[in-house]
């Protein structure tokens, strides 16, 4: 018996339908695509209670967060004077004018090269609360030149714990 070879022709290869598959597909994947910018603050710890680790003639700027307001304060020589106080408004934190206070204190010759601020805020403060408070303290909007423009205030953060407040008899 025998046996017939049939004689086969390559096939080709069609590429067509997955061509028009990557036109329509790599379009729409590049519109839809996430571009995220991550930011990153560097924070630092405050300094501790260890007895010469903080120089006293250095000047402090501290903001506190509570529940009731911010407090702006400097301290000098171990000496705490408060500087401003913002209470909230109807349960709402008033950003706008920790934002003025802390603009306010920066125009003092006092503070106008410093860079470094302390956050100190109660144990139960949530974290959009101190995300939004440390960008306060980071930048403001400012027009320069008739456009709008993100001005430097106290980049950077030291974040601590608040003492507890003192609640009146």
């Amino acid at each position: 018996m025998r046996r017939h070879k049939k004689i086969r022709e390559e096939a080709e290869l069609n590429v067509t339908s997955f061509m028009n598959l990557m036109i329509v597909l790599v379009p729409v994947l590049l519109m839809n695509m996430v571009f995220s910018q991550l930011a990153v603050l560097d924070l630092r710890l405050p300094s501790g209670d260890e007895p010469g680790a903080v120089n006293p003639e250095d000047v402090t700027l501290e903001v506190t967060i509570r529940k009731s307001g911010f407090t702006l304060s400097r301290t000098y020589q171990e000496e705490t004077v408060e500087l401003a106080s913002i209470p909230a408004n109807a349960g709402e934190l008033d950003y706008e004018g920790l934002s003025e206070a802390l603009q306010k204190a920066k125009k003092n010759p006092e503070f106008a090269d410093k860079k470094d601020i302390t956050l100190l805020a109660e144990p139960n403060t949530d974290y959009q609360t101190l995300v939004t408070v440390m960008d306060t303290v980071r930048i403001y909007p400012a027009v320069v030149a008739a456009s709008l423009v993100d001005a430097v205030l106290f980049p950077d953060i030291s974040l601590g714990e608040a003492d507890a407040q003192e609640v009146a008899p």
